[in-house]
């Protein structure tokens, strides 16, 4: 076995008991809520040390939260996937279907993840936190997509923004539904209001 299989499952391994921790706590904070949850709580009830569920996760807002960080890098893949002559914007709508994919894969699990974190205050505020940092990578990705010639400093920064901000209006919206309007419908409507007339 080489060093490159090794690594694959040893990290496949981490991925899934990342997964299983992360599932428990977010069954424990949803019986119990958040604020009534302790690591040492989350720890007893996955049958592990804190200290195995803090190498895992630096807090318990991460472990609710642990695959938002992610989700920036694979809309930023998705926008470089898009054809070259489509326009930025149209863009980054389609890539954020990458999020709202997940959401029509699991919608009763999508719905109780983003109750909680609407509910929750420090969920709701770390949440932001991780979004913000995807910016940057999005930015890249539509810079690349661009005219060298353009300058790209600003302008993706601020159109990556925007499509953020859209996707989190659209998902409070579709929160507040209780999961009944249209995820998609409501980011196309985001957009729509930001679009060029």
């Amino acid at each position: 076995m080489n060093g490159a299989t090794r690594t694959n499952t040893r990290d496949i391994a981490r991925a899934a008991i990342q997964s299983e921790l992360a599932k428990v706590a977010f069954d424990l904070f949803r019986r119990e809520g958040f604020g009534n949850v302790t690591v040492n709580d989350l720890a007893a009830a996955a049958g592990v040390s804190r200290s195995t569920f803090l190498r895992y996760f630096d807090t318990k807002e991460d472990a609710v939260l642990g695959a938002v960080g992610g989700q920036g890098q694979q809309i930023a893949d998705a926008v470089r996937a898009r054809p070259a002559d489509e326009d930025d914007w149209t863009a980054l709508r389609r890539a954020l279907g990458t999020v709202t994919e997940e959401h029509r894969r699991d919608p009763d699990g999508a719905l109780a993840m983003s109750q909680l974190i609407m509910r929750t205050p420090a969920l709701c505020a770390r949440s932001q936190e991780k979004q913000n940092g995807w910016r940057p990578a999005i930015a890249q990705a539509l810079a690349e997509r661009g005219d060298p010639s353009r300058p790209t400093a600003l302008g993706p920064l601020v159109r990556a923004a925007a499509a953020v901000d859209c996707l989190n209006i659209a998902v409070n919206e579709w929160t507040a539904s209780d999961g009944r309007l249209d995820l998609d419908d409501l980011l196309d409507g985001a957009f729509a209001a930001l679009a060029a007339r």
